[in-house]
């Protein structure tokens, strides 16, 4: 017979979770991460109702594959077998640039001034996944960072992180937005956190900033008009004019409504050298964008997020942005 002594209580087995989430978050602090919150892995339900009305009405673009896997999308226990717990990381990416403001000059957004995050954050979530096996001898579990159906957003809106902005982007009291987020979806019980409250209250900055109106209401944006999406996930020559005219000189993502969230006063300045912007990334005019070779674009944009759009659609948001230049200096004069 076993001896029953040999068993935790459940209050004893409940310390142990909060002494292990507890340490769980301080090694993640160590491994470079701003913050770390716990959620139970449990089906999404809100968010699967909002995430298949957002689908139906196509905002989704040519995004088909937000359609697939639904199922799994929505909760976590199809995705890694006998799931219990969601650890969600933020990871600041901001570093402080001297961006040139004129026309003629392509904008990349921040996030991919540097190395590509999948790299960076994915060895730092495995470091972290390492450490927990470590405590606990057994730990099963995966290391997600923006590459499988998670979404990721909700899972550290649910932690405590931060809550989803009107941008749809997360917001954090702490740190602002300027952050990439990860996940470890394992199968062992950790102390979960409590979501916070919504602190957009009135503001409508980001709605009234985006030049394409691609926020269509408070917390829903239309991918189809997104210049993020249109330079970054669309494949075609085929953006319509109308979209494309203002996108400005954006070659690759979009700022605007991160820029005027008044949230980022409380950004944080990214300790991860890799984040830092790469020369030539904020001051090269887009005429020299215009002219990279294959060669040049492989080896400037090595392990880049650039590089997801491939030489031929980079050429593509510059000759957009080019156009856009040349409306913008013509002298009417000269109709």
């Amino acid at each position: 017979m076993q001896d029953p002594d040999a068993f935790p209580t459940p209050s004893e087995a409940s310390d142990r979770n909060v002494d292990l989430s507890q340490a769980l978050k301080l090694k993640a602090k160590e491994l470079g991460f701003e913050a770390c919150g716990i959620s139970r892995a449990t089906e999404l339900e809100d968010a699967k109702s909002r995430l298949e009305e957002w689908l139906d009405r196509g905002y989704n673009a040519s995004m088909g594959w937000m359609e697939n896997h639904f199922e799994k999308r929505t909760d976590p226990r199809l995705l890694v077998e006998g799931a219990k717990s969601v650890v969600s990381v933020i990871q600041s990416y901001y570093h402080p640039i001297e961006r040139v403001d004129h026309p003629e000059i392509g904008q990349i957004s921040r996030y991919a001034l540097g190395t590509d995050y999948h790299l960076v954050l994915k060895e730092r979530l495995n470091r972290l996944l390492s450490w927990l096996q470590d405590q606990t001898g057994s730990t099963s579990g995966r290391a997600f960072t923006d590459s499988a159906p998670v979404m990721d957003k909700v899972w550290a809106a649910k932690s405590g992180l931060g809550w989803i902005g009107k941008h749809s982007n997360l917001i954090s009291p702490d740190h602002g937005s300027w952050f990439f987020i990860g996940e470890l979806i394992v199968d062992i019980e950790l102390t979960p956190d409590k979501p916070i409250a919504d602190h957009c209250g009135t503001c409508t900055k980001c709605i009234d900033a985006c030049p394409t109106d691609a926020i269509t209401q408070p917390y829903v944006v239309d991918a189809n008009l997104c210049i993020s999406y249109s330079t970054i996930e669309h494949r075609g020559d085929d953006v319509e004019k109308s979209t494309r005219d203002r996108h400005g000189n954006w070659i690759f993502g979009c700022d605007i409504c991160q820029e005027v969230c008044p949230w980022n006063k409380f950004k944080t300045e990214s300790s991860e050298s890799l984040y830092q912007s790469r020369e030539g990334m904020t001051n090269t005019s887009l005429q020299a964008w215009s002219t990279i070779s294959q060669e040049d674009f492989s080896r400037i944009f090595a392990k880049s997020p650039v590089k997801r759009t491939k030489r031929d659609g980079f050429v593509r948001n510059v000759r957009y942005a080019l156009e856009n230049a040349k409306s913008e200096t013509s002298d009417p004069s000269d109709d």
